[in-house]
């Protein structure tokens, strides 16, 4: 049977506890490792790739946003809702508190629900070639995002 590099990335990663370099995911420098490497940062939400081999890739990706607060906190974009929530890290572990998120009904077709199910999964991160991938533990998704282009 083949296993897509996704998979057998998603497989190393859970097998040793979310710290093992592998081609597709390769382990972080120490710098980037650590808090301060999120802190500031915003993101936008280039694709979710699930371990069945699905990618869902958002329409325009700056509707699904990230951004890191020096403080802990975390602001949410999730199509036509807007969240925040807690985040913290240690080393490449990464997880999000409850999110707080408005309910609109967003358009048919809004990645807004598989978006925010996601990020309540994450479990560990990479930043690797100036993109960041969340790593989630319940259905081993990898979340990649690329920097927001009007961050400061």
């Amino acid at each position: 049977m083949h296993e897509s590099k996704l998979g057998m990335a998603a497989t190393a990663l859970v097998a040793a506890g979310c710290s093992v370099a592998v081609d597709d995911m390769p382990s972080m420098t120490p710098e980037e490792g650590q808090a301060g490497g999120l802190a500031g940062t915003a993101w936008q939400l280039v694709r979710i790739q699930s371990m069945d081999d699905t990618v869902q890739v958002p329409d325009d990706r700056s509707m699904y946003t990230l951004q890191f607060g020096e403080d802990g906190t975390v602001a949410v974009r999730a199509d036509c809702n807007r969240g925040t929530g807690g985040w913290t890290s240690e080393g490449a572990s990464l997880a999000f508190g409850p999110l707080a998120t408005t309910r609109a009904m967003c358009p048919p077709g809004s990645l807004h629900d598989a978006y925010i199910a996601q990020l309540s999964y994450v479990r560990s991160y990479v930043l690797r070639d100036g993109m960041l991938h969340l790593a989630t533990m319940a259905d081993g998704a990898i979340l990649d995002f690329e920097p927001l282009p009007d961050a400061e």
